[in-house]
């Protein structure tokens, strides 16, 4: 990652929790082209468009966008919405499951509130026999989201999975002690702001630690979810797996919803495992600006739907 587009996602990631902004960007974000990036504000929308990509052969895994809450009914209220969640995929029998953020459960009020709000989403989900994947936010609540998971798989609930960012340099470290729990983990690059004393600055570190975590991953046997747009990656994670005669069924490919939509579709063609991570809901400015500065090329499809507009 060169200086100025270092500059670039730092800037944008600065304004990800800016009211005023937030404001504004809800107001016209659809017409600029933000809905490209969200499925839409209702749980019926976004379960439209996970029917649309299980045709094409793509599972999904959904995420009710919110996060930083600071009320305890707006962390019970993102909890029935998730249980109302589980139980329509599972009534209209999609291939998806869902993603949460500890911090929308309440992990901001207090850790005991989140566990309960999430235990209670990942029981119904072990009912049904649906997956839960708990999101990793920024390095404030790292340790905690561990813990919340590690707890839950311990109460039995096999049914739960972390994430991990590889650009935060205890990773290594956390992948290891969470695969010896056996613990199902999506593994990503990592799009937060964070200090250089706690994650690499520069990319060729950040995509070195990816490929040391997916290597710890696919030789344990412990089912890996390799989130990445990347095409060096993929095709690294491919030939790893073939040369190690590791089956493409112990892991899957994780994309974004909007974003290389033609590469998903053509690894699913090819036999493996895809899925799109498919955000929906009011709150979604904070998860668009970080799909923003992630990639320069993001920015410049929303502002030439502006300029068209």
């Amino acid at each position: 990652m060169d200086w100025s587009t270092r500059l670039f996602r730092t800037a944008l990631l600065a304004v990800a929790n800016r009211p005023a902004l937030e404001a504004w960007a809800v107001k016209y974000g659809p017409k600029l082209g933000a809905d490209r990036f969200i499925a839409g504000t209702t749980a019926a929308e976004a379960l439209e468009q996970v029917a649309r990509l299980n045709g094409q052969g793509i599972a999904a895994t959904l995420d009710y966008l919110g996060e930083s809450v600071l009320e305890p009914d707006r962390a019970e209220e993102s909890r029935q919405a998730y249980i109302g969640l589980l139980a329509a995929i599972d009534e209209r029998r999609l291939d998806a499951n869902v993603s949460l953020k500890p911090s929308q459960m309440g992990l901001a009020i207090r850790e005991e509130l989140a566990l309960n709000n999430i235990r209670c989403i990942v029981q119904e989900g072990k009912r049904r026999g649906l997956f839960v994947r708990i999101d990793m936010e920024n390095t404030p609540y790292t340790d905690a989201t561990i813990r919340l998971v590690r707890q839950l798989h311990a109460e039995g609930l096999a049914n739960v999975g972390a994430v991990i960012q590889a650009y935060l340099r205890r990773s290594e470290a956390d992948v290891m002690s969470l695969t010896e729990a056996g613990i199902n983990l999506r593994l990503v690059k990592g799009a937060y702001k964070e200090p250089a004393a706690l994650a690499y600055p520069a990319m060729s570190d950040v995509n070195e630690s990816l490929r040391r975590l997916i290597r710890m991953r696919l030789d344990s046997g412990v089912y890996t979810a390799v989130a990445t747009h990347d095409d060096a990656i993929i095709d690294w994670t491919c030939e790893y797996a073939k040369r190690r005669g590791i089956a493409s069924d112990r892991f899957e490919f994780q994309m974004l919803y909007g974003i290389r939509t033609p590469l998903q579709q053509s690894l699913a063609r090819l036999g493996y495992r895809v899925r799109c991570y498919v955000p929906f809901g009011e709150r979604w400015y904070p998860y668009f600006v970080r799909r923003l500065a992630e990639r320069p090329a993001n920015l410049w499809f929303v502002l030439k739907n502006g300029m068209r507009g």
